[in-house]
């Protein structure tokens, strides 16, 4: 069996879908009760391969939510990732995927060294962030949604924001060795990171937010922020290719232009329906047939029965990584989103 742990957009979301997570009576509390809720386990489901291969599967809500980190509420945080890992491993599930904020939180406050969970000692093999098929999704994005649109890579610029993170250095090393692109802009806050990214890379130049969008005709947002930025789309190119990575999305509001086409970056297309209720839950527009693309690699680890934290730790994404979980998921019938 596999697992998918989750959590919401924010505190209005939360109450507004507390019923059909099974908890009515969440609907009213605020973020202090939120803070201390356990973790909710919503539902099973089956997940059948265009092999024919079927697998069974579990979603496991957290209770997190980004405003206990944008209100400094670290430790509520931390136990919400950390209790949800214990309730999964305690549910027998053989490969869970830490999604959203969960592996980030886990790789930013160093919870491997905090493996004992009450009389659960936490087996870290068990879990995969899910960033090595997110950063191939969002590659394959690139690469298709740019035809579309009449972008030529050999031209373009194209603008990394979050370009030192799991997924952005992934990104940036995927379209080094695999595309033509004529530039890259590197955006992220810390400095040396990005001076160590651009050394590896042998190219790509440091750039503030600001200065970077306007020169870039494709914009990948793979930064994590709690809270969403806001984007003046007379400021971009035309055309211009914007896929926001994010969860929850970082585009406060959404680009709208005729010449500027956003994408939902790093969500998958499955070829055959899943009977599930969760991916109703957070708003994909085609639930049946989308999700997370963190989520569907629990899911093809668990397919190839690849039981082991395929995606773990900071920036050791490889390209053949990223190509090995590519040919896994085409074969499964997933696809990148294209609309």
């Amino acid at each position: 069996m596999f697992g998918l742990i989750g959590h919401l957009t924010n505190l209005q979301h939360a109450q507004e879908v507390a019923g059909k997570l099974g908890y009515p009576e969440y609907a009213e509390q605020g973020l202090d009760f939120w803070c201390s809720a356990p973790p909710i386990l919503v539902e099973d489901f089956t997940v059948t391969s265009v092999t024919g291969q079927k697998i069974e599967g579990r979603y496991l809500e957290s209770c997190f939510l980004p405003e206990m980190l944008a209100t400094r509420r670290m430790k509520a945080a931390t136990r919400k990732v950390l209790n949800a890992m214990a309730h999964a491993q305690k549910h027998g599930i053989n490969i869970t995927a830490l999604g959203g904020f969960s592996s980030i939180i886990f790789e930013n406050f160093k919870l491997e060294q905090i493996p004992q969970i009450r009389n659960i000692k936490l087996e870290f093999e068990r879990f995969t962030t899910g960033n090595t098929h997110t950063a191939y999704i969002i590659c394959r994005q690139v690469e298709q949604a740019s035809k579309k649109l009449g972008i030529e890579l050999e031209k373009a610029t194209v603008a990394v924001c979050g370009a030192t993170g799991d997924i952005g250095s992934a990104v940036c090393r995927w379209l080094d060795a695999k595309t033509n692109v004529k530039e890259m802009l590197l955006i992220a806050r810390n400095t040396e990171r990005l001076t160590s990214l651009q050394s590896d890379l042998g190219r790509g130049k440091i750039m503030a937010l600001e200065e970077a969008l306007p020169k870039a005709d494709i914009i990948v947002w793979v930064a994590s922020m709690p809270k969403g930025v806001e984007i003046d789309s007379n400021t971009l190119k035309k055309p211009c290719l914007l896929i926001d990575g994010g969860y929850p999305k970082n585009l406060g509001t959404k680009v709208v232009h005729p010449e500027v086409c956003v994408l939902n970056g790093g969500i998958v297309e499955h070829s055959l329906d899943i009977d599930w209720k969760i991916m109703d839950i957070v708003r994909m527009d085609v639930p049946a047939r989308q999700l997370f693309a963190c989520f569907a690699e629990s899911m093809l680890l668990e397919f190839e029965k690849l039981h082991t934290n395929f995606s773990w730790g900071r920036n050791q994404i490889t390209v053949e990584k990223m190509e090995q979980i590519g040919k896994v998921s085409v074969k499964h019938g997933f696809r990148p989103l294209l609309v």
